[in-house]
């Protein structure tokens, strides 16, 4: 489905969105424009986000975050007063976390506010909430210390209660592992993780979210995919997705769920479903998601409909008819993922890790209905822009990780 965007000139009200360097950006910053709505974004100092290349979007530095958290506040506190803003969309978790301490200010949030957006980022008390609503979730332990009670069955997930913890003033965001037994379990512990971890059993099996625009009314515009290739396979954010109906076993929970926190606007629920077929509830993302450009190629403007309820309009979201399955690729990280099984696995526990001979036959096979992540063929500088800063951001990473 070709997505038509509206000229960047359209004088309509300005949305302020960040971080700019989210995977979300330019897919988010499409949607506002083809919405009518100017944008600009909010980026890290030093950065060189790849939605600058977008066609009539301003980008701002602001201090990063993972340095001077409480002074990234205040420098986008100081940009919505500057600008004057008709709303702000938080693009990740980052964002998610500095919209909650913004305070007084005349600029409405699109989308989660106050104690919700704690509950988006905080995954245990997600998964209490989820599994009163009737989502299924997995066996979990959270543990304040590794010296709490007594090692788990294994093979095991620990992952952080938190998406973002605040550690002397600076955001820290730290990944889960795998552990195949008692030794990996004990490098795991040596981390010293910032705060509480989950434990909860290896689940393997196919990702799954489950989309949609969350209003006082309920619901609509439900939506799903899954994951055919993530970035990591140990796991991470995808690099190829297919669109599929929307589970109506897990909408009617997931509806309670989303009731229960009070969530308004955009919103993925992530699932893992095993090889058994059944689903489990893995996180909330109360945010724009990686694979935004999927929803959008279906016609399923999440990102534009947030920011217009935040501003009051009175939203009935039209819902496209059911399109045929669409395929969506994200060409950087369709080519990071060849390094990343090339790599091998961290864990022994992770013992269907992929051929790399079969890998690179299926990144390079291409199919008619495949389409690419942050291609608009009138901006085709956008998607050269976006191919060099995923190299070079995930090259940085992986270099990084074996010193």
């Amino acid at each position: 489905m070709a997505v038509r965007h509206r000229p960047a000139g359209a004088a309509g009200p300005l949305v302020l969105v960040g971080f700019a360097e989210a995977m979300a950006a330019i897919e988010a910053a499409w949607s506002l424009q083809r919405a009518g709505f100017r944008v600009a974004a909010f980026r890290r100092a030093g950065s060189r986000p790849a939605v600058r290349h977008v066609r009539g979007v301003s980008a701002y530095e602001v201090p990063s975050p993972e340095t001077a958290a409480l002074e990234t506040v205040a420098a986008v506190r100081r940009l919505c007063r500057e600008l004057a803003p008709a709303a702000v969309l938080p693009l990740d978790d980052a964002a998610l976390w500095v919209c909650r301490r913004l305070g007084e200010t005349v600029t409405p949030i699109a989308g989660g506010a106050g104690a919700a957006i704690d509950c988006a980022l905080d995954k245990s008390l997600q998964l209490r909430i989820a599994e009163e609503a009737g989502l299924p979730v997995p066996h979990t332990t959270v543990l304040d210390d590794y010296a709490d009670g007594q090692q788990p069955g294994f093979p095991v997930m620990v992952k952080p209660s938190l998406a973002l913890y605040e550690v002397c003033g600076a955001l820290k965001r730290p990944t889960g592992v795998v552990c195949a037994g008692p030794e990996e379990f004990e490098r795991a512990a040596a981390r010293r993780w910032p705060g509480t971890v989950l434990v909860q059993p290896l689940i393997r099996g196919t990702g799954e979210g489950l989309f949609g625009h969350a209003g006082a009314d309920g619901v609509v515009a439900w939506s799903a995919h899954r994951r055919i290739r993530m970035v990591n396979p140990q796991g991470s954010a995808s690099s190829a997705c297919e669109s599929q109906p929307a589970d109506a076993e897990l909408a009617a929970p997931g509806g309670r769920f989303l009731q229960a926190i009070g969530w308004r606007g955009m919103f993925m629920l992530e699932f893992l479903r095993d090889a058994g077929g059944k689903p489990w509830f893995m996180e909330l993302n109360g945010r724009a998601w990686g694979s935004m450009a999927l929803a959008r190629r279906r016609g399923l403007e999440y990102p534009a409909w947030t920011v217009q309820a935040a501003l009051g309009q009175d939203l009935a979201p039209p819902v496209p008819p059911q399109p045929p399955p669409v395929r969506c690729r994200d060409l950087g990280r369709e080519l990071v993922h060849l390094a990343f099984v090339a790599r091998g696995p961290q864990s022994d526990a992770l013992t269907d890790w992929p051929r790399l001979g079969t890998s690179i036959r299926e990144v390079l096979t291409f199919r008619r209905d495949d389409r690419f992540y942050n291609w608009n063929a009138s901006q085709p500088q956008v998607f050269a822009a976006d191919l060099q800063q995923t190299l070079f951001s995930y090259g940085r990473k992986m270099i990084s990780a074996r010193r």
